[in-house]
């Protein structure tokens, strides 16, 4: 039997732009623990190695030092690291890969950066890889898999970075492709993916393990890497997934219908909020004293959330009798709160945003007021 850890897409150097210089440096800082949360994973379960994917690195121009600290993290384990270069980090001549020779590390790194078999686990065991020399490949760099001769009584593992055909929405297939019969035509015991970053095993022993930590709002399933099982040639193989994210990144759509309230009910379904990065949709209509205390509820969670990223479009101040009595003007202010209602109820006025948010602001200086002479 031979056990190995499949990961890919670490993106090591991704620059998180738009987000806060603190909250930006954290993220950057995650994906290092995420390599040593990794390493600590292999060793742990007595892997006999671990395949890399693609894409370990955001770039070939990343600096030393994110180089230095990656390696540093891959040291915790002692086994191989089979390193596939991606579309991100492809094998051209000044790479990440070719400035390896500089650092010094205990990680022991094999680079799959040519097209030939690499045997492992005392022969017991050949990866396969694909690696990448360039962003976009048109054809299928797997194809040589299906004329590499290995003895009978060899494990074979593939290791590819892209999108296999028809088995991934058309966004992802733009280039770098991979046939999706090609564990079979092979004669794989397992093809090891990366580039899509969520976990899918996507046909009979071909899997994607996803990014190791998010990096966006995802549809898919990011944050895990596969621990892998193989018996023996032909043996079907037992796939593990193992999560290994810290960050919880959460796309969320709240519907309030006139009750503010049931946007902490959504929010406080988040198991920690302090490790969660939210992009918040919000829908409905509401007061003017709901809006307010909207408003309030926000602010909470702004300091409870890592982060939280709020688009209120199709959220809708719709006044009633009850604001515009509290606000309790008469002559031409009550004329003016009128006009801004008006305004503010049409979608087509662009004034729109700035008569609600004027109406909201008037509301509040009143119940301010209002609070001081009681």
């Amino acid at each position: 039997m031979i056990r190995f850890v499949h990961t890919a897409d670490w993106q090591i150097g991704k620059p998180f732009g738009g987000y806060p210089d603190e909250t930006r440096a954290e993220l950057r800082a995650e994906r290092f623990q995420a390599v040593r949360r990794i390493a600590a994973l292999a060793q742990e379960r007595v892997a006999d190695f671990v395949v890399v994917a693609g894409d370990a690195f955001d770039g070939n121009t990343i600096s030393d030092r994110d180089i230095q600290r990656t390696l540093d993290a891959m040291a915790a384990f002692s086994g191989p690291w089979v390193c596939l270069p991606g579309n991100h980090d492809p094998a051209v001549s000044v790479s990440v890969w070719s400035r390896l020779q500089r650092f010094e590390h205990r990680a022991k790194i094999v680079v799959a950066d040519r097209p030939e078999p690499i045997e492992l686990c005392d022969g017991r065991a050949v990866v396969l890889p694909a690696p990448l020399v360039r962003h976009r490949e048109g054809a299928d760099l797997t194809e040589w898999y299906d004329t590499a001769a290995t003895p009978s009584n060899v494990i074979r593992v593939g290791l590819a970075h892209g999108a296999v055909a028809n088995r991934l929405p058309a966004a992802a297939e733009s280039g770098n492709p991979i046939a999706d019969d090609r564990a079979d035509r092979a004669r794989l015991d397992y093809l090891a993916l990366g580039d899509w970053h969520g976990f899918l095993e996507i046909a009979p022993r071909t899997v994607y393990c996803g990014t190791p930590e998010a990096d966006r709002y995802p549809a898919n399933e990011p944050g895990f890497v596969a621990l892998v099982e193989i018996d023996a040639p032909g043996a079907a193989p037992r796939v593990e997934k193992l999560r290994t994210a810290r960050f919880d990144w959460r796309a969320m759509v709240v519907d309030v219908h006139g009750d503010a309230a049931s946007l902490d009910h959504a929010l406080a379904t988040i198991p920690s909020p302090g490790e969660a990065l939210v992009d918040l949709t919000l829908r409905g209509t509401l007061s003017l004293r709901e809006r307010i205390a909207l408003d309030e509820t926000l602010a909470g969670w702004q300091r409870r959330l890592f982060d939280l990223r709020v688009r209120d479009d199709d959220l809708l101040d719709e006044p009633d009798e009850e604001d515009l009595d509290r606000i309790d003007a008469a002559g031409f202010v009550r004329t003016a709160v009128d006009r801004l209602r008006a305004k503010a109820a049409s979608r087509e006025d662009p004034e729109r945003a700035a008569a609600a948010l004027a109406l909201r602001m008037m509301f509040a200086e009143h119940a301010r007021l209002g609070r001081r002479e009681a």
